[in-house]
């Protein structure tokens, strides 16, 4: 008997599936098709400890022992909340306790603390094997005071002077003089040198706002010339006011956005807060193809900031993706940010990842969300429009070749609903985070109503009504089931008399 329900659960099941619309992706996969993970190797996990000299955990300042190893044992982790690439500090051999790899001692060799050549090779074969991609973090602008070109008077024209203090790790470097053709020729080298070496897929290239547009523009378009499908990211250290030039005078693919960053964070720290502000900021970087974040290594954590305000987890995280997920740029997460994780300040902030803690629902939303996106072309290439506000509610929709899609946040203490009145007659709107349905209402709106707190991603499809070839494949298959089992009991007993 239990075979037989199987079998029927089987065929509906498969019934089901036929009924669920499938939407493939229509060009080779870019940047705009991406996940982003941030990781900074020594303050992720620890998979080896027999290279943990110098590791101390109660110095914020020392190796705290994460490596290679530790990021390899948790790639099934983070493929399974949607992650498609992961984005390494930088990992050139540095001076003692340089754990955020920005006192770089020999830009050839892996630093020792954190693996092997081998150990990265690995790594990146194992991510390719999962259909993930690798990205390095590249320091341009600086090397150790250690490095030994400091000293050669030879390249003493090579430096410049340091004209920022901050952040603390600043004063063990010196500053490269990027407008020299040499150094420009030896980080060339460098990069090309990484880029044969091994299989990356990308660099991060760190503190662009602080470099030479110049210099940006020449080294950018070397590593396209090497290689086209190379991905090129921007750090902003700084300011992000030169994003603009930046996208359009060199090859970067995408630049770090603070201003975005900062008001997604405002919008979302706080229930009633208007989430149309955030489309208002991005209106001005909507052709510069942003990096969409909460967090960063070097400051309080968000959700450190919205629990401080009383705000629910899982619920305000749940709108902060449902916005990164479905608006136009790349969604990059920081490292423990699925957990979620805490952190006050950039000492907190870099401290190993907890994975002993966590919330389940959280981790089945990231997957949930980025599944959503990686379905629907449309939410990664669409023209992205305000529909209209109604306190906290904002309507977005975007559009891609002739797909349509309504993205609902919902930011407010209260339900809200808003109109819509572009939608043609005898159509539906369904959702998918919700399962929420829309219609057309009297006055031939579609009436968009959320609780509060709450988002939801909506396809517009013809109003079919009831699916009565599905309700009806459905209770045959019920039918069949009782009957089934009652043939069966009815056997059973005559072979027991």
């Amino acid at each position: 008997m239990k075979k037989i329900a199987g079998v029927f659960l089987a065929v509906g099941l498969i019934a089901f599936m036929t009924f669920v619309p499938n939407v493939a992706a229509e060009r080779e996969r870019g940047l705009e098709d991406e996940i982003i993970y941030n990781i900074l190797i020594d303050r992720y996990n620890n998979g080896t400890p027999t290279n943990d000299t110098q590791v101390n955990l109660d110095d914020p300042q020392a190796y705290h022992g994460g490596d290679l190893q530790g990021v390899i044992a948790k790639l099934d982790d983070l493929q399974e909340i949607g992650v498609t690439t992961i984005s390494l500090s930088p990992l050139m051999e540095n001076s003692d306790n340089g754990f955020h790899g920005y006192w770089i001692e020999d830009f050839y060799q892996v630093e020792d603390h954190i693996g092997t050549m081998e150990d990265l090779h690995t790594l990146i074969e194992e991510a390719h094997n999962r259909d993930m991609k690798v990205v390095i973090e590249f320091v341009t602008n600086y090397v150790a005071a250690s490095h030994p070109i400091v000293d050669d008077s030879e390249k003493a024209d090579w430096f410049i002077d340091n004209e920022l203090t901050e952040p603390a790790w600043m004063e063990n470097t010196v500053r490269l003089n990027l407008e020299h053709p040499e150094v420009e020729a030896y980080l060339l080298d460098v990069a090309a040198y990484w880029m044969e070496e091994t299989a990356i897929d990308g660099f991060k290239l760190h503190a662009v706002d602080q470099a030479p547009l110049t210099f940006l523009e020449s080294f950018t378009q070397y590593i396209k010339e090497l290689n086209p499908e190379f991905y090129l990211l921007g750090d902003i250290l700084v300011t992000d006011a030169d994003n603009a030039e930046l996208i359009n005078d060199t090859a970067l693919d995408a630049v770090g956005n603070m201003r975005l960053k900062d008001a997604m964070v405002e919008v979302f720290a706080e229930p009633d807060n208007a989430v149309e502000n955030i489309y208002e900021v991005w209106q001005t970087a909507k052709n510069q193809q942003p990096l969409l974040y909460m967090d960063d290594f070097n400051s309080e954590r968000f959700t450190q900031k919205f629990s401080e305000n009383g705000r629910n987890t899982l619920t305000t995280w749940s709108l902060a993706l449902a916005y990164m997920y479905t608006t136009p740029g790349v969604p990059m997460l920081l490292q423990g940010s699925e957990l979620p994780m805490y952190g006050t300040e950039a000492e907190e902030s870099q401290r190993l990842v907890p994975f002993n803690s966590g919330e389940p629902d959280l981790k089945e939303f990231h997957n949930r969300i980025s599944a959503l996106r990686n379905e629907f072309p449309v939410l990664r290439y669409g023209d992205f429009e305000i529909v209209d506000s109604s306190g906290a509610l904002s309507v977005f929709k975007r559009t891609y070749n002739d797909e349509t899609m309504y993205i609902a946040i919902n930011n407010g203490s209260e339900s809200a609903y808003v109109d819509v009145s572009d939608i043609p007659s005898n159509m539906e709107l369904r959702g998918y985070l919700g399962d929420n349905l829309v219609r057309e209402n009297e006055n031939g709106n579609y009436r968009i109503g959320l609780a509060r707190e709450s988002a939801e991603v909506y396809t517009v499809q013809t109003d079919a009504g009831f699916n009565w070839l599905f309700i009806g494949f459905v209770v045959g298959v019920f039918v069949l089931f009782i009957g089934a089992i009652i043939f069966l009991s009815a056997k059973q007993k005559k072979s027991n008399m």
